[in-house]
C-alpha cells in the first residue's frame, strides 16, 4: 500500500517526521508538506503563483503552499505512482468541534477524498513533542486496522489524542464534534510606524463539550475519532426552503 503524508505545521515539524516513522515499516509513504507552517489554511489552494516541490536530504517533499497544495500535487502527477491513502498530521494542538472549518491538518486528509480509502488525520492535543510517541502508536494502530473497515466512499476520521503517557489513555471513544463558543475580537495594534494591524484572538472556549462529544471524550483521557462527512448540504431544511421558495416567487 502506498500513503501520502502531509500536515499543516510544515515539512521540518516534529509531528510530521512522528508519523512518517510510525509508518513506514507498513506501507511505502511518500511525504509532501509545506514549507511552512500554514494553521488555519483550510482547504485553500495557492492559484496566484507557481508551487515549487523540493526533495529534502531525508526525502520528504517541501512545497511553497498549502496543505491541500502539497496532497492535490501528490495525487494528481507530482509523484509517479498513485497513492491509495492520505494521512495527515500529527497535528501540534488539537482539532476540535469547531476547528475543523479551518484546520489545513483535516483539509488535507480532505483532499484524499477520492482515494478509496479513508482519509486520517491526527491531532496532539500539546505544543510540546513529550507525548508525541503517544499520538504515533495510535496512529499505527488506527491505520494498521482500517483494513478491516467499510465505511462510506469519501469518509474523513478526525483522531484527537490526550497529551498523557500512554500508559494513561483510557481508550478510544466514537465521538460527535462539539461546539466552541464564538471567539474573542481580533486584537488591535499599531505599529511604530503608525500603520494599524489586527490579530486574529484565540479560539472560543467550548459551547458544547457534553459527554459523546470529541471535546468530553479527551477530557476525560480518552482518544476521540469522528468520522467527517464532505456533504455540507443542510438535508433537513431543503423541504422548507423549498416552500418558502413556492411563496416568495
Amino acid at each position: 500500500m502506498r500513503i501520502l503524508i502531509a500536515n499543516d505545521d510544515g515539512v521540518n515539524a516534529p509531528g510530521l517526521s512522528a508519523l512518517h516513522a510510525a509508518l513506514k515499516d507498513y506501507a511505502s509513504c511518500t511525504v509532501i508538506a509545506p514549507e511552512q507552517d500554514s494553521s488555519g489554511a483550510s482547504s485553500s489552494l495557492t492559484l496566484d503563483r507557481p508551487l515549487h516541490p523540493q526533495t529534502l536530504s531525508n526525502g520528504f517533499i517541501s512545497v511553497n503552499g498549502t496543505p491541500t497544495d502539497c496532497v492535490h500535487l501528490g495525487l494528481h502527477g507530482l509523484l509517479p505512482d498513485t497513492m491509495d491513502m492520505v494521512v495527515s498530521g500529527i497535528n501540534m494542538g488539537a482539532n476540535l468541534g469547531d476547528d475543523v472549518l479551518y484546520s489545513g491538518t483535516i483539509a488535507a486528509a480532505i483532499e484524499g477524498r477520492f482515494l478509496q480509502r479513508p482519509s486520517f488525520a491526527f491531532s496532539l492535543l500539546s505544543r510540546h513533542v513529550e507525548h508525541l510517541p503517544t499520538a504515533a502508536w495510535f496512529a499505527r494502530r488506527l491505520i494498521e486496522g482500517h483494513e478491516k473497515l467499510s465505511v462510506a466512499p469519501r469518509t474523513v476520521f478526525n483522531v484527537n489524542i490526550p497529551d498523557l503517557p500512554l500508559a494513561d489513555i483510557k481508550g478510544i471513544k466514537l465521538t460527535r464534534l462539539g461546539h466552541r463558543a464564538r471567539a474573542a475580537a481580533p486584537v488591535r495594534n499599531v505599529n511604530p510606524r503608525g500603520k494599524e494591524g489586527y490579530w486574529i484572538a484565540a479560539v472560543g472556549g467550548v459551547e458544547d463539550g457534553a459527554e459523546g462529544t470529541d471535546f468530553h471524550a479527551v477530557s476525560q483521557g480518552y482518544v476521540s475519532i469522528t468520522p467527517l462527512q464532505l456533504d455540507r448540504t443542510f438535508h433537513p431544511e431543503l423541504e422548507r426552503v423549498q416552500q418558502w421558495l413556492e411563496n416568495v416567487l
